[in-house]
């Protein structure tokens, strides 16, 4: 059971960075969404007693142990950083809209004016110096 929590963890966090996670996932790293998920699911079959106790609570601690190796790794391994959480990609530059960059994060050109308006208090692509959809996938502004 630890091993599959390990496979399904792994395999999880790959299929949410590769499927756009940052949209899908609001304002959390698919990093830490994974974890929720795969946990609280592994975690209830020792509630509910559909699988053995210990192995179950095993599979739970090798998931936030695995969880807790990766954030380390990530603190101080930059590269590794990146593949789990990925970057901040530019919306804005110097006034003008990065049009590929918000059809790869599938945000609208309203969804954008949302967020000038919310993160910047502008309406105006052309009074921002930068924009960013960050790695949490909220989206910052730079008047």
């Amino acid at each position: 059971m630890s091993l599959r929590a390990l496979i399904v963890y792994r395999l999880a966090l790959l299929i949410i960075r590769l499927g756009g996670g940052k949209r899908f996932l609001g304002k959390h790293a698919a990093f830490d969404v994974v974890l929720g998920i795969i946990f609280g699911s592994v975690l209830s079959r020792a509630v509910n007693g559909s699988s053995p106790f210990f192995a179950t609570l095993g599979a739970g601690f090798i998931i936030a142990s695995l969880h807790w190796l990766f954030a380390t790794i990530a603190l101080y391994s930059q590269p590794f950083g990146i593949l789990i959480k990925g970057t901040a990609q530019p919306l804005i530059k110097e006034g003008q809209i990065q049009w590929d960059t918000l059809h790869q994060g599938y945000i609208s050109k309203e969804d954008l004016i949302e967020a000038l308006r919310a993160h910047g208090k502008l309406s105006d692509p052309s009074q921002v110096q930068a924009a960013h959809l960050e790695r949490s996938g909220e989206i910052s502004v730079i008047p």
